[in-house]
């Protein structure tokens, strides 16, 4: 099975990762009142698509991955751009230490599933954040396993109840979530219902 290094230099040809990235932002925005002086931490940035539809609206953006190559690809994509409020940085929370830089944003897309312990991922995001800062997570309801039935290594999880991620957050030491519908991804004929999650550390 291909790994995420194996699919980053081809990661961007796929025009539904595309759409999906802009229609997550678009939702971010409409939730959180973002602004230039804002410092925004991206977690499973990949190739960075997701930070890119957001740029224009935050400030200093450290964008965070486990995978060498797709950080290969967003400096490459950063250099070309000529952009400077972005920065690469390979890091895994489930091993590494926390940075010492703290935010005002964390967002993920597609990346918590992707995490076996979703309590300590979600406490070190907490930890992150500056007091009043938002987290934003964008990622798979609970399903059948279909989605990534394909992956014989995948040993992340199904999506999630929105009711029990909430739990979670509040458990992290989070405000409530709100919840909305962000995306519908088409995969092998299924539709699968991305939503997002903004919580607020008070």
């Amino acid at each position: 099975m291909l790994t995420f290094d194996d699919r980053a230099k081809d990661w961007d040809k796929n025009p539904t990762r595309i759409e999906r990235a802009i229609a997550v932002a678009k939702a971010i925005r409409a939730a959180v009142p973002l602004s230039p002086e804002m410092t925004a931490f991206e977690y499973g940035c990949g190739t960075g698509l997701l930070s890119f539809a957001l740029r224009p609206y935050l400030g200093p953006i450290t964008l965070a991955d486990v995978s060498t190559r797709m950080l290969d690809v967003l400096r490459e994509k950063i250099a070309a751009a000529g952009v400077a409020n972005m920065t690469p940085l390979r890091l895994d929370l489930a091993s590494d230490r926390l940075p010492a830089e703290r935010f005002d944003i964390i967002y993920t897309l597609m990346t918590l599933h992707h995490i076996p312990d979703t309590a300590k991922i979600l406490g070190s995001f907490h930890a992150l954040l500056n007091p009043g800062g938002y987290l934003c997570i964008a990622d798979l309801d609970q399903e059948d396993g279909s989605f990534h039935s394909s992956d014989s290594t995948f040993d992340g999880h199904n999506g999630f109840a929105r009711h029990d991620l909430r739990h979670q957050l509040l458990a992290a030491g989070f405000g409530e979530a709100k919840f909305s519908t962000c995306f519908e991804m088409v995969k092998d004929r299924r539709t699968y219902p991305l939503f997002l999650a903004v919580a607020h550390k008070g």
